[in-house]
């Protein structure tokens, strides 16, 4: 459980970040973003959520999860909405360091959260750390400061009045391998022993 969270300040710090990209499967990778890309995408009607603790998930089949939020847990229904994927050329021009995203492209998830259970947020939310991208199996690196004020991508820390109910769209954009067949983004509940929930979006740009 946080004590305090800070909202990165973006605009100043994107410019000074520097790049630590490593081969797709590790387990921490970062990267750092020079600028971010793609538009928004609404939130679309879901059927009932899959009573499964995790596993592959049908593309419009939504998971139940619960996080300890700050003012208690609260349960969310969880469901990628998309994955946008970028050109070579688009990801060496959004990496500071190019010569190191020889053969990588960008994903970005697009993930909704419905607040379905559990106390109001008044200080921002923790649900989507537990969202990766993954390629072909394969754990992608994440690019830092590319997604927090894209369009359509809120930002977590700005939610400060979040109830049951209501939706709200985080992204998170990963580097990957240009020729990885599926993207996959995986949601789990409890990130030390859990068991993911895995969505596969086929790679349309390979």
């Amino acid at each position: 459980m946080r004590t305090h969270k800070t909202r990165p300040a973006l605009a100043a710090a994107v410019a000074a970040l520097a790049l630590a990209l490593t081969a797709c499967g590790g387990g921490d990778d970062t990267a750092d973003a020079k600028s971010t890309a793609p538009a928004g995408e609404k939130v679309r009607d879901t059927p009932p959520p899959s009573p499964a603790s995790g596993g592959d998930m049908e593309l419009d089949e939504p998971a139940m999860g619960k996080v300890a939020e700050d003012p208690g847990t609260v349960t969310y229904e969880i469901l990628p909405v998309k994955v946008d994927v970028t050109t070579e050329a688009e990801a060496a021009k959004a990496i500071s360091e190019p010569s190191k995203a020889k053969g990588m492209v960008l994903a970005t998830a697009r993930v909704t959260y419905t607040h379905k259970g559990g106390p109001a947020l008044t200080d921002g939310s923790d649900v989507h750390d537990a969202a990766t991208v993954f390629a072909d199996g394969q754990r992608g690196s994440v690019l830092i400061g590319a997604t927090e004020d894209a369009p359509g991508c809120e930002d977590p820390y700005d939610v400060d009045n979040w109830r049951e109910g209501e939706a709200h769209t985080f992204c998170e954009t990963y580097v990957v391998p240009a020729n990885a067949k599926n993207i996959e983004v995986h949601w789990t509940e409890d990130e030390v022993d859990g068991e993911p929930y895995i969505w596969a979006f086929p790679n349309k740009t390979a």
